[in-house]
């Protein structure tokens, strides 16, 4: 064999040899980039997680304090979570079930609330509000559960019923999630003569009794309600019925007197008026007409019809 083809099949071999590690190095490379992906993408992962987790602390409904249940002064911490409003002695105990934001508990209390109002001011009634948030439930969004707190914040310093009837008087239409935004249940505590403090603003954005709320809203779940409202006369169901009557005002009147007869009033408590204030022109609370059937508001359950309730007579 010639010098000249040895040669030759010497930079073959080489150039075989050069070849295979630069593939190899190739492959090194490679690899150390698909590693470098894969850790790049855990660490993003967790950066992703910890965004979320962060957001889901910080998602609208206040710094909540952990879930932590924080009692609203003058409602019993050991008993349930109810808002009392009236005599303590009265003969009878309205008891109402409702969520900020559902549509068939606005025209409820804009059709009865003077009446309410006038029989707890007789000391014939006293009334326990529970809270649910159904609506967030069944529409999304954090409306029920942030104005129920911005109403236990209210309940605080004594001023619940005023800022629960400007809520109603001012409710957004149910898809509207108005109430999820500390700026408009502000804006709406201005209604109320000396509700809007620093401590209740503060109140508002931290979601102090956001775990109060929830409370609540799981004893609505756990009593296999129909929907809300639900309202109880001394735990009868009378709404949208009581027996065979049709509720209205007068019939409200009459079912409390006959459950107050022979009984002695209570010691008479003065329920504080909200300011006058009509109802928002951006979002309007329409009284019920007469004509139609406002729906009451239910659990989102695949078995549970939605519950029709009849026109309420004003």
């Amino acid at each position: 064999m010639s010098d000249k083809n040895r040669d030759g099949k010497r930079t073959a071999r080489e150039r075989l040899i050069e070849e295979r590690e630069a593939q190899k190095a190739r492959d090194k490379r490679r690899r150390t980039l698909i590693v470098a992906a894969a850790v790049v993408g855990v660490l993003g992962l967790a950066a992703v997680a910890g965004i979320l987790a962060a957001n889901m602390g910080s998602d609208g409904d206040g710094d909540d304090s952990a879930n932590a249940v924080v009692t609203p002064k003058g409602t019993d911490p050991k008993g349930d979570p109810m808002i009392p409003v009236g005599a303590k002695d009265a003969p009878s105990t309205l008891t109402v079930w409702e969520d900020f934001r559902c549509p068939a508990c606005a025209q409820f209390e804009n059709a009865f609330r003077e009446t309410i109002h006038e029989l707890e001011r007789a000391g014939q009634i006293k009334i326990e509000y529970h809270l649910a948030t159904l609506i967030d439930g069944n529409m999304g969004g954090s409306g029920s559960l942030k104005s129920a707190n911005a109403a236990a914040c209210a309940q605080d310093v004594g001023k619940f019923v005023p800022y629960h009837d400007v809520l109603y008087q001012n409710q957004p239409p149910e898809t509207d999630d108005a109430f999820s935004k500390d700026s408009r249940l502000i804006e709406l505590a201005n209604k109320v003569d000396g509700l809007v403090t620093d401590t209740f603003k503060q109140c508002v954005a931290d979601g102090t009794h956001n775990g109060w709320v929830r409370k609540s809203n799981e004893a609505f779940q756990k009593g296999n309600f129909q929907g809300t409202p639900t309202v109880q006369l001394n735990g009868e169901s009378i709404f949208p019925k009581k027996g065979d009557e049709q509720i209205s005002p007068d019939n409200l009147k009459k079912w409390v007197a006959e459950a107050n007869k022979g009984k002695k009033a209570g010691t008479a408590t003065a329920t504080p008026p909200a300011s006058p204030s009509p109802a928002s022109p951006a979002s309007p609370a329409p009284a019920p007409p007469a004509s139609s059937a406002p729906r009451a508001s239910v659990p989102p359950a695949a078995s549970q019809p939605q519950a029709s309730v009849p026109p309420l007579t004003p």
